[in-house]
């Protein structure tokens, strides 16, 4: 079995930043890589102001902070995340992006290394398929933020052998999470239940059934909620949400999961949501205000 130790992570978004923060924290060895210029210095940033809020909060002590960011060097090209024992994948959800990646990362891998993607809903199957070693591919679905959620769901393609699922389970484990088997179905467990949610949401802002305000306080104090749908799918990314929903879509057919219209509007006119600074809210201002 691989002895995992050093992890390279491709992706420095919010997510790769998250898992790089992460598994840096628990003591591996992380290579982070992104296509963007500029992305690299700006995810360090992030995860040394994430790590400081934690020393702040006595999650993290200072030192322990110094060491984690001491673990994480930035990798200029995929050759380099090649040579990491397990590579994991963090890029937007789109299957073709991951799919031209896990082909450009193929050149350079080792024999031993272990493939991983932190896809939220797309096959696990059909992305080992793009790779040379679907035995030794796996689905490794963190919550967001990383950082502060504590499970992570494990799914097995059609080929992912038995060594593969036990290596990744330890490894999540390993760093403080919790783990839920999924099975590779379109948007596993999670995202199945919560991503139709917030498109339910929508529908309800659509048909005038009630303002944003009016269903995010429904759900916070009616369902114990602790964050609104809208406010939710803000926070996830709106293109993300619409990305899984036509996920659930083409891989079930069935009309249940139909994106809103409204959902559709929102990204095609890029409001987006927080990492953009407007979506159902409007984050410009001292406040958030509803933008409908």
């Amino acid at each position: 079995m691989t002895e995992i130790k050093t992890v390279g992570v491709i992706g420095a978004g919010q997510m790769g930043s998250g898992i790089a923060h992460v598994c840096a924290v628990a003591g591996y060895t992380v290579l982070l890589n992104d296509i963007a210029p500029g992305k690299l210095a700006a995810s360090l940033e992030m995860i040394d102001k994430n790590m400081s809020r934690q020393v702040g909060r006595g999650i993290l002590s200072e030192a322990d902070k110094i060491a984690a960011l001491a673990r994480i060097s930035p990798a200029d090209d995929l050759a380099t995340i090649g040579a990491a024992d397990l590579a994991i994948e963090a890029a937007t959800e789109d299957e073709e992006i991951k799919k031209q990646i896990f082909k450009a990362l193929h050149p350079h891998l080792s024999p031993t290394v272990l493939l991983a993607s932190n896809t939220s809903s797309i096959s696990i199957t059909r992305l080992a398929s793009a790779t040379d070693r679907p035995e030794r591919f796996i689905g490794l679905h963190f919550m967001n933020p990383a950082p502060l959620m504590n499970l992570v769901e494990i799914i097995r393609g059609i080929a992912t052998d038995a060594a593969t699922y036990e290596i990744a389970v330890s490894f999540a484990r390993s760093l403080g999470k919790t783990t839920a088997n999924a099975e590779d179905f379109p948007a596993f467990i999670v995202n199945r239940v919560l991503v139709p949610m917030i498109n339910e949401a929508i529908y309800t802002l659509y048909e005038g059934v009630g303002t944003v305000e009016a269903i995010d306080t429904a759900m916070k104090l009616g369902a114990n909620h602790p964050m609104g749908p809208l406010e939710l799918g803000d926070f996830i990314g709106l293109d993300t949400v619409l990305s899984i929903m036509n996920v659930l879509y083409d891989g079930l057919a069935d009309s249940k999961y139909r994106p809103c219209p409204l959902l559709v509007k929102y990204v095609e006119a890029g409001w987006l949501g927080r990492k953009v600074g407007r979506g159902f809210y409007d984050y410009r201002g001292e406040h958030p205000s509803p933008t409908r």
